[in-house]
């Protein structure tokens, strides 16, 4: 194809999305069928959090910030905020969206992991305090890979232990954890309680995945980049698609019949 299928076009959405772009997408599929994407909206002003929805991965509509008609938090549609990870489930063998306690629910952030929910899958609400205050569920920790982000990746998943969360841990250059490169991009995992979802059941202290090969070490982010974004159940396996320093996009798969290890540690 001679043109991207989503980028800023010259729609609505364009005072939103022009000169940056649409960036970060997390993309997951509901029971009946349509594509939902959630994406950053970046007029090099403000990052905010977007939607669009397709029924063939082709022709989309774009709906806007989802933020824009927040009671809970007002404001938030003109704060910073990115990276949306949605619930999912396994039904049979489609990963689709799921609800928790009858709300579409959907983990974000980086500067920690935080939370919000909707009725609609378009309007979209924060998890607050009593005050309004935006509540973190994990925050960065000095001393190990994630000390200086918890971005959130591809879909959350639903499971009978819980909601997994994957993100991306960004390695503090003072703060960090010295086993690994300064600034280095992993990949980590949250538990999550599936009746009540801002409540952490465990956390990995190290990565699952990690820069090893040479091209996840080049590019732009030469301390080594490893940033998930994409989940695709198939065949009865779990393939993991992640960015290698913003230069290549690489994938990794995950067989529950033959389960392989974690990357090791240095």
């Amino acid at each position: 194809m001679k043109t991207p299928v989503f980028y800023p076009a010259p729609d609505e959405q364009q005072d939103n999305e022009w000169p940056g772009g649409t960036e970060d997408p997390r993309l997951a599929q509901t029971e009946d069928g349509r594509f939902v994407l959630f994406y950053t909206q970046w007029n090099r002003k403000v990052p905010r959090l977007g939607l669009a929805i397709s029924t063939d991965l082709k022709h989309w509509t774009k709906y806007g910030p989802i933020f824009k008609k927040s009671k809970n938090r007002p404001t938030l549609v003109d704060e910073p905020h990115k990276s949306a990870s949605i619930v999912t489930v396994m039904k049979g063998n489609r990963q689709v969206i799921a609800k928790i306690n009858g709300k579409y629910w959907l983990y974000r952030g980086e500067h920690g992991v935080y939370g919000a929910t909707s009725d609609n899958l378009i309007d979209w609400e924060p998890v607050t305090d009593k005050k309004g205050a935006l509540i973190a569920f994990i925050s960065p920790r000095d001393g190990y890979f994630d000390s200086s982000l918890t971005e959130c990746g591809p879909p959350a998943v639903l499971t009978d232990k819980g909601i997994v969360l994957l993100y991306n841990g960004k390695n503090h250059a003072e703060k960090g954890d010295k086993r690994f490169n300064k600034n280095t991009y992993s990949a980590g995992q949250v538990l999550f309680d599936s009746r009540d979802p801002t409540s952490v059941l465990a956390r990995m202290d190290v990565p699952f995945l990690r820069p090893m090969e040479s091209f996840e070490k080049s590019g732009q982010y030469i301390d080594g980049t490893v940033f998930i974004e994409g989940l695709v159940f198939f065949k009865q396996k779990w393939f993991l698609y992640y960015g290698c320093a913003d230069s290549r996009v690489a994938v990794g798969i995950y067989d529950p019949g033959n389960p392989s290890v974690m990357d090791p540690l240095p």
